[in-house]
């Protein structure tokens, strides 16, 4: 009996946790079809907000700007964090080892503002020095790098901490360069870590507010930044005609990346047991 109530118990509270979680995002997809401009008052369906959102200039180029600064963010993120992460998890020792893993690791742990307004200072002494950078789409995007790589280095790392040592030294015992080692078999044993680094990295660049609102300029405001400016003026049903988009697209993404990294999870398990049996 009482093993009975801590089991109903326990799924009572995941179920309102997640009920918490969700609600709220169901409930904005579903007037985001509601044919009134009130949110709490359901007049109808429609998809009028989806059709004027075709023609809402200011989103729609906002949207395309996070896009390719969410793109460029991921690539750049997991390049640097993957070397960030082999250097810490394969170099013991080295001169400013605890410096660089401090440092690397040091995004995660600071607040977005500090983040955002040291980076703002920095640039403008650096623009006033030698005329560059401006504002804009490339100062958001070593600002979501900055904070990306930390995110990167730790996936990555954890990957590297797992996986079994002795594979490299074979490789190396067989004649392989260090550099070989790296490409032929170190990289294709984290491909699974690199895909989530690249989605985790994507999505904060894709949602971040805070970073972009620092370093943006004229003419360079995300998504973000033009939902945070209209949603402090009113609700606007076209703003959560752009979160269902935004959710079906993330929907998809996960599902497909998931499916993904089964597949190769189940090639990979495939080859070590063929590699078992030719033994």
């Amino acid at each position: 009996m009482t093993s009975l109530f801590q089991r109903w118990f326990g799924r009572g509270w995941l179920s309102l946790g997640y009920l918490f979680l969700y609600l709220p995002i169901i409930v904005l997809v579903v007037f985001s079809f509601n044919s009134s401009r009130q949110d709490i008052v359901w007049t109808g369906f429609s998809t009028q907000w989806y059709a004027a959102l075709m023609h809402d200039d200011e989103i729609i180029s906002g949207f395309g700007l996070s896009l390719r600064i969410a793109v460029m963010t991921a690539c750049s993120s997991v390049l640097l964090g993957t070397f960030a992460a082999y250097v810490l998890d394969r170099y013991r020792r080295f001169p400013g080892r605890t410096l660089f893993a401090g440092m690397a690791s040091a995004p995660l742990v600071m607040p977005e503002v500090i983040i955002g307004l040291s980076l703002l200072l920095m640039l403008v002494s650096v623009q006033k020095m030698f005329g560059f950078p401006e504002r804009g789409a490339a100062t958001i995007w070593l600002g979501h790098t900055l904070l990306g790589m930390a995110y990167a280095a730790v996936v990555v790392q954890s990957r590297l901490q797992e996986m079994s040592k002795s594979l490299e030294e074979a490789a190396m015992d067989l004649g392989c360069k260090p550099r070989q080692v790296f490409f032929l078999v170190t990289l294709p044993n984290i491909t699974q870590a690199l895909a989530s680094a690249w989605l985790l990295t994507f999505t904060l660049s894709l949602d971040d507010v805070v970073l972009s609102a620092f370093l943006s300029g004229p003419g360079s405001s995300t998504m973000p930044i033009v939902i945070f400016s209209r949603a402090r003026l009113g609700l606007d049903p076209r703003v959560n005609a752009v979160a269902a988009l935004t959710i079906l697209a993330v929907s998809i993404g996960v599902i497909a990346s998931g499916l993904y990294m089964a597949r190769a999870e189940r090639l990979r398990q495939k080859q070590i047991a063929a590699a078992f049996q030719g033994e």
